[in-house]
């Protein structure tokens, strides 16, 4: 009797626990979205949102554009989206292995991306490696009218694994203008930064008054790691001239000398040395003194003897003596 009542309590514990795991399970609603299905439209989602956010003030009505693309690609309406999203926020789990593999889809496409934007703003995505290398990827003749969508020309390279510290940048532009001369208002500006990854900035400008061959150099401190070097060329002009851009290179050169730093110990120690080289004489002069006094001290001092020419003689009593009687 009592092997069977040990038995019916073990089938009454497992039961018990059985029953506790499906209380806890919380049942999908049919209505809301697998996780397949949630994990495609959401990576769409945040794409055409960041897409959004990218657009200029006069084009953010195109924003819910691209939101409502996305539902339409997937044939869902916001309700549904919106739904789905409740039930999976209440249920952290979930939506947290969504998000983990949405990270690593947008890993993995980060150097497609990164290839296409390239490709298409005409940027290398790495430099070529190698000293004295000319970085620039832009065009080789610019003209520029000095209207509103004609006035400038700008550029951003990315540092990468080919640039060092202390490299020296030098961009290079020949300037030709009808007139051969500007005049203080509508003389183009050429300006160059380079910007580094803590936010520090370089940067150099200069005015052009006068047409031919123009450049701006400037050198990878030690700052910190390089990100980016961009530079630009306005022209202010209002009148009708053409301003003319070629020659132009951005050139990188190589630091070939070092940094020698010399360490707080051994400026003490050649300090210490400094000193010791300026006692030395003193020393020496003090030895070769004190003796000298010494043996003054036992010498007694003699008092000199008056001369004969200074010794006053004795005046004698010439007068008569009175006798006594």
């Amino acid at each position: 009797m009592k092997r069977s009542s040990n038995q019916i309590q073990r089938y009454g514990l497992v039961v018990f626990l059985v029953w506790t795991l499906f209380a806890c399970h919380v049942k999908r609603p049919e209505t809301v979205l697998s996780d397949t299905r949630m994990e495609d439209i959401l990576y769409d989602y945040h794409i055409a949102k960041a897409l959004g956010e990218a657009l200029s003030y006069n084009e953010n009505y195109k924003r819910l554009l691209y939101i409502e693309s996305v539902y339409k690609k997937y044939g869902i309406t916001e309700a549904e989206f919106d739904s789905s999203m409740v039930w999976y926020a209440r249920n952290p789990e979930a939506l947290s292995k969504i998000y983990d593999n949405i990270n690593a889809r947008l890993k993995a496409e980060k150097t497609t991306v990164e290839e296409l934007l390239a490709l298409r703003e005409g940027k290398p995505q790495t430099s070529v490696p190698g000293d004295s290398i000319d970085v620039w990827f832009g065009r080789e003749l610019y003209r520029l009218s000095g209207m509103p969508l004609n006035n400038k020309v700008t550029f951003a390279l990315p540092a990468d694994s080919n640039f060092y510290d202390r490299d020296t940048l030098c961009w290079n532009v020949r300037f030709l203008y009808p007139d051969k001369e500007f005049d203080s208002i509508s003389a183009p500006i050429m300006a160059m930064s380079l910007h580094y990854k803590n936010d520090s900035v370089i940067s150099a400008f200069r005015k052009i008054f006068a047409a031919g061959d123009y450049s701006i150099t400037l050198q990878n401190d030690t700052m910190g790691e390089l990100k980016e070097v961009n530079g630009f060329i306005y022209y202010p002009s209002s009148e009708k001239k053409s301003l003319l851009l070629d020659k132009i290179s951005l050139m990188r050169y190589h630091s070939v000398d070092s940094v020698v730093v010399a360490e707080a110990d051994t400026l003490k120690a050649a300090e210490k040395d400094t000193l010791n080289v300026k006692k030395e004489p003193e020393n020496m002069a003090k030895d070769s003194i004190e003796p000298d006094k010494k043996e003054l001290k036992t010498v007694p001092r003699m008092r000199p003897k008056p001369s004969p020419a200074l010794v006053q003689p004795q005046k004698q009593d010439v007068r008569p003596r009175l006798q006594k009687r």
